[in-house]
């Protein structure tokens, strides 16, 4: 067939399951069952839409004009008016079709057949007791107001209406600090809060507003002006208001500021609290990234003495500290609650001594187990250099530089924090591309040895089985990979999976025989892990066979104190030695850290010192703290 030239129509969009119900709602409806007559009309040319939330009185009678029920106080009613959200709320089928036709302050009748209101099949929602919801009945609807509608509570008992729009999009959560206008009336227009030129201060989460409007709140930004619908269930107990049963409080507030208070642990002890805006947006403008960063703090003791025991401004000769993140050079809190921070932002930090010195290299004026306060501004940072452009010797270059910096903290024990090292590296070469065959070995050999390094690190952090996924890619790629068949072997051993660990020791052997001495020691120890797993074992089995028949033993009862007490105690300390010894005979001369480690060379004499260096997420440390 010959190609008209035309365009295909672009395919339909697919529905979603709340249009595709409504859909299927729609069909019940038949010429006759839903009339609408206009009683006054509104204004403008807008009507609501999905996502909207109508307010409206609503009188329903039968056909000879008898009043049903009726919000509306003349008519018996409580003078509330009805919420619905488009979409959202369950209503009759006559709603769902006629509140999308109307213009604000319109007022209209519908007469509905049974099966377009309570009496429809399936109906979402039950009929009031004493309700005809057999019979034809005539709703007049009057639209008060409709506008697009922030859903806070899934169950619509918390509704916000944006008057003026806020700036940023950060929005406060607990426990931060908040400073508001708020005034709040009835559903039925009585006032409760009445309004006044000073503002209210509470920190959320301490109940200090009803939670509704803490929800509320929690959704807007800086400056912003809103209205928020409240249902009884969420108006909870606090200061602010008495308790009111059974009724719908409208707040009107506007969110002057929020100072932000971040509890960094979740348990209160960690406390971040913002006292100076930075300029940017949070957090995308955080150095949340490994950076150079440049940072005033003043340190103080929390205890009676209130004692400063560091100031950069004094102490420092008034010049800032400077330092890369990522590098295990700060206390695990500072670090943790900079990288939180802005451009030009103050903060208060208050740290208990577990994340502050208790685990970190404390100054002589520092007490064991004290409890600091950290005065930090972030002057500025600098991102880490992007690889994008880079000549391959440039980014073989940048990679020798974080590699070494793991290997630093490798040998200063932290494990963790070197194999983020490592690990960042290996991201970045899924976008390296060789151009020769000789750049493909160097590359090559640069990602086995990362990827045995990471294998060190799990090795050293106790996760063995990760240890033998990670040299499995460097044998994947290379099977006769000497040093990777070593440290695959050893966590074998460390696993207690004695066979398989023997199978890589051997092997080690016969594919390099100057391998030999460090295999022949590996197997060594290998043979010592054998007879203490069976001698661990007799012990524990001792006497279970040695009883007569009709007594009971139990397994282990002998060594449970007594003489097999020492026994105990000097198999785990050998158990901690080889630990810390299992890579003393690797292959190629290894050191007992057992990890790639490169020569001193260019990249060592380059490296900026420790005054440049912060810590990364986490567990960080800083030598002039």
């Amino acid at each position: 067939m010959a190609d008209d030239g035309g365009e295909l129509p672009p395919p339909a969009k697919k529905k979603s399951p709340a249009e595709e119900a409504a859909e299927k709602r729609r069909k019940k409806l038949t010429p006759g069952s839903l009339m609408k007559g206009l009683i006054r009309s509104g204004s403008g040319d807008a009507t609501p839409a999905e996502g909207d939330q109508v307010i409206i009185h609503c009188t329903t009678r039968t056909m000879d004009g008898t009043v049903v029920n009726s919000t509306r106080r003349e008519h018996g009613g409580k003078g509330i008016p009805l919420r619905f959200v488009l979409g959202k709320s369950k209503m009759i089928l006559g709603f769902a079709e006629g509140f999308p036709t109307m213009l604000k302050g319109e007022i209209a009748m519908f007469k509905m057949q049974p099966k377009v209101h309570y009496a429809e099949d399936d109906c979402p929602v039950a009929a009031p007791d004493g309700f005809p919801k057999d019979d034809e009945l005539q709703f007049e609807i009057e639209m008060l107001d409709f506008f697009k509608a922030k859903v806070v509570a899934e169950d619509l008992g918390v509704v916000k209406k944006i008057i003026d729009e806020g700036k940023g999009w950060e929005t406060p959560r607990e426990p931060y600090e908040i400073t508001a206008r708020i005034t709040a009336r009835t559903a039925d227009g009585k006032e409760i809060i009445p309004s006044k030129e000073e503002a209210y201060f509470f920190t959320i989460g301490k109940s200090e507003v009803p939670k509704g409007l803490e929800m509320g709140i929690g959704t807007m930004a800086r400056k912003e002006k809103a209205t928020i619908f409240v249902s009884s269930t969420y108006l909870t107990k606090s200061s602010l208001m008495p308790q009111l049963e059974g009724l719908e409080v409208h707040f009107d507030v506007e969110l002057i500021q929020f100072i932000q208070v971040r509890d960094m642990l979740g348990d209160g002890r960690l406390i971040k609290r913002r006292v100076v805006d930075g300029k940017g947006e949070f957090p995308m403008d955080c150095p949340l990234h490994d950076s150079l960063l440049r940072v005033h703090y003043k340190g103080m003791l929390l205890d009676e003495s209130k004692s400063v025991f560091y100031d950069t401004r004094v102490d420092n000769d008034g010049e800032p500290l400077e330092f890369c993140s990522g590098e295990g050079l700060v206390p695990e809190g500072f670090e943790m609650c900079v990288r939180l921070m802005l451009p030009g932002e103050k903060s208060i930090v208050t740290c208990p001594p577990d994340f502050a010195y208790d685990k970190f290299p404390r100054p002589a004026n520092v007490p064991e187990g004290a409890t600091v306060q950290w005065e930090i501004e972030l002057l500025g940072f600098e991102m880490p250099k992007d690889w994008t452009g880079l000549t391959f010797n440039e980014i073989m270059y940048e990679a020798d530089k974080i590699k070494n910096t793991g290997n630093r903290l490798f040998k200063e024990g932290k494990f963790d924090l070197a194999k983020a090292k490592y690990d960042k590296v290996l991201r970045e070469y899924n976008h390296v591309h060789p151009h020769d065959d000789e750049e493909g070995k160097i590359f090559a050999n640069s990602r086995s040895s990362l990827h045995l390094n990471v294998a060190a690190c799990y090795q050293k952090m106790g996760e063995y089985r990760k240890s033998i996924e990670t040299c499995n890619k460097v044998l994947e790629a290379n099977p006769v990979h000497v040093k990777a068949l070593y440290r695959r072997g050893t966590s074998y051993m460390l696993l207690g999976e004695f066979n398989d660990a023997r199978n890589d020791f051997e092997k080690m052997i016969t594919i390099d025989k100057s391998s030999e001495p460090d295999a022949t020691a590996a197997l060594l120890k290998l043979k010592q892990k054998e007879q203490e797993s069976e001698k661990k074992a007799r012990k524990q089995f001792r006497g279970l066979f040695d009883k007569k028949p009709g007594e009971i033993s139990e397994v282990g009862a002998e060594s449970e104190g007594g003489k097999d007490s020492n026994d105990a105690k000097g198999s785990g300390e050998a158990t901690s030695s080889e630990r810390d010894a299992d890579t003393k005979g690797s292959p190629s001369g290894e050191s007992e850290y057992a990890f790639e480690e490169e020569r001193p060379g260019l990249v060592g004499r380059v490296w900026p010192s420790a005054r440049r260096i912060f810590s990364s997420l986490g567990l960080n440390r800083c030598t002039i703290l």
